[in-house]
């Protein structure tokens, strides 16, 4: 499914060429600003790569699945993938072990898996907004014959030994509002004494830790944002909120996730039946900012993240 186009395509704000990565002899290598993204061909769809040129890898690589493809076990590889939520082992952890094919369609790189055996197609699409960030829309088709439930989670598996930054849902008082509003969703695993987890009224915040197991936890994030602290850089997603939007896992739109190799940001989008060769889907923006300290003061912290995010957002 590879398609043969190699040459290197320049813009004003995009660099695109065909490298060799990681053991793979064919990857996608797509430059702005001073950020590249390597995206495989030959498994996928999965961004391997997220760093300043020249710099380290912002997402993690596991080492023993790194250049593997074919076969069917399903392997973790690292990086950043697009699975089918909820979690449901037969369906979501479908190996990506095979080629994709790479086109482009105006300004966008489009990597497209085959029609997998649940009849779901996969394909991440990924445009440059310039100055090192990037759009990136997930879709999921339906290629069966009948209509299928489908929500797209979009999940990036981020370096050791990071900090997590998200923000908490607006903090009210008990005279504003007697009704819950702020679900948490908790895992069997989940262990909110984890010292590895800072908690205020405006930001959570969770740490990686080579020697500590799972962890997680998910929200509806209103504020749409989460941002990873490391290597002196800051690495930064936002991402969908519909209020009253139809999400899975308690109505989660966004998640995360820490084992001893890595820590992941999630997000997902709304539950939606989808019917035959039609799609849904969900978009992510990254940045990743060079030198970038987070402020020690949480409300200090909050602004400046928040900052960063809505210019994010706001890119044309």
């Amino acid at each position: 499914l590879v398609s043969d186009w190699s040459s290197d395509v320049c813009s004003s704000d995009l660099f695109m060429e065909i490298i060799a990565y990681g053991g793979w002899n064919r990857c996608a290598r797509l430059v702005s600003g001073d950020v590249e993204l390597i995206v495989t061909l030959e498994i996928g769809p999965r961004v391997i790569r997220c760093g300043l040129v020249g710099g380290p890898n912002e997402f993690v690589e596991h080492p023993e699945d790194m250049g593997h493809k074919g076969g069917g076990p399903y392997r973790s590889y690292g990086g950043h993938r697009l699975w089918v939520a909820p979690e449901v082992d037969a369906i979501t952890l479908q190996p990506d072990n095979d080629p994709v094919e790479h086109t482009t369609e105006g300004a966008s790189s489009v990597f497209t898996t085959r029609t997998d055996r649940w009849h779901v197609q996969k394909e991440i699409r990924i445009t440059s907004l310039g100055d090192g960030a990037f759009e990136l829309e997930h879709r999921l088709y339906n290629r069966g014959g009948h209509p299928l439930e489908l929500t797209t989670w979009a999940l990036t598996q981020l370096a050791p030994v990071g900090e997590a930054y998200f923000p908490m849902p607006a903090f009210k008082s008990h005279t504003e509002e007697v009704l819950p509003d702020r679900p948490l969703a908790l895992w069997g695993y989940t262990d909110l004494s984890d010292p590895r987890w800072t908690w205020s009224q405006c930001l959570g915040r969770l740490r990686q830790d080579p020697a500590r197991g799972p962890q997680k936890i998910g929200m509806f994030c209103p504020q749409g944002w989460a941002a990873y602290a490391n290597h002196g850089n800051l690495w930064v997603k936002v991402f969908d909120a519909v209020q009253g939007g139809d999400y899975a896992d308690f109505g989660c739109n966004f998640e995360t996730f820490t084992n001893q190799k890595m820590l992941e940001l999630e997000s997902l989008g709304e539950v939606t039946i989808v019917d035959a060769d039609d799609h849904t889907g969900h978009i992510e923006r990254w940045e990743l900012r060079k030198g970038v300290k987070v402020e020690s003061n949480v409300d200090a912290a909050l602004k400046q993240l928040t900052s960063i995010a809505d210019k994010l957002k706001a890119k044309t």
